[in-house]
């Protein structure tokens, strides 16, 4: 592995949690991961900001690998640093590799030419996406609901954002719905529907592309950071998506979806 970018000691750009998962859930993590290419130099970035949503989603990583374990479900989560580049945004984007997230310039992104901007995506974007693409080719005929897992910060750009769990959807809304009506009777939640984001053509790559591109049921979920920021949390919203994962694909099998 190198492409130009990335040693053969860096982390692979993919991993794979349970590939032979027996559950219909099929899990995405595009920010589970920080890392940044040593070529890289942390793109002139701070240490004290990699540690920030800037940087990744938070908790995700932990979430997704607890859901995984308890729907056997396989999950796809990706390594690198936003930063580098957000494997959710289609590359030609100026999205794709920021110069500046929030309020935090990313000199590293800046000036890129050609030949930089397709090191990254060859090295890291188009591997992601190739497996994911692969491990839903060898589910072809079989169900799956494509669930991609985010997490969003408490407060930004000075607004706090009091809800905890938000659920995006665009075209389809047939599991967004049910997930928002189980959230919502939880009794315990403020619930966002398409907040803190919605999924659009020009703002989102994953779900436009492999679940709307396949007729995939799907839904994107985001959770507030400081509720998965450690072990104890994220263990708790992990079983709670389980348990609503396992009635929503309960009730859309009854629905024919």
């Amino acid at each position: 592995m190198s492409h130009g970018l990335l040693y053969p000691d860096e982390p692979d750009p993919v991993r794979v949690l349970r590939p032979d998962g027996a559950s219909d859930i099929f899990l995405t993590g595009d920010h589970a991961g920080r890392a940044i290419p040593r070529r890289l130099g942390q793109l002139g970035v701070p240490d004290s900001e990699m540690g920030r949503h800037i940087a990744w989603d938070i908790g995700i990583a932990g979430v997704t690998e607890r859901l995984s374990g308890l729907l056997d479900a396989t999950a796809v989560l990706q390594a690198y640093s936003r930063l580098a580049i957000d494997c959710n945004r289609h590359p030609s984007w100026a999205s794709a590799m920021p110069v500046v997230s929030e309020y935090t310039r990313v000199p590293g992104n800046e000036g890129l030419t050609d030949a930089d901007r397709a090191a990254r995506v060859a090295a890291i974007f188009t591997p992601y996406h190739d497996r994911i693409r692969a491990l839903l080719d060898a589910r072809a005929g079989r169900r799956t609901l494509f669930v991609a897992m985010h997490s969003f910060t408490p407060s930004f750009k000075g607004e706090r954002r009091e809800m905890q769990v938000g659920v995006l959807f665009h075209k389809d809304v047939r599991m967004a719905n049910v997930m928002l009506d189980l959230l919502r009777a939880e009794g315990d939640l403020i619930v966002g529907a398409n907040e803190p984001y919605a999924i659009t053509d020009d703002s989102d790559y994953s779900v436009p592309t492999h679940a709307e591109g396949r007729g995939l049921v799907h839904v994107e979920i985001e959770i507030r950071q400081d509720l998965i920021a450690d072990e104890a949390g994220q263990a708790a919203w992990a079983a709670r998506f389980a348990r609503l994962l396992a009635v929503t694909n309960t009730r859309l099998l009854g629905a024919g979806a």
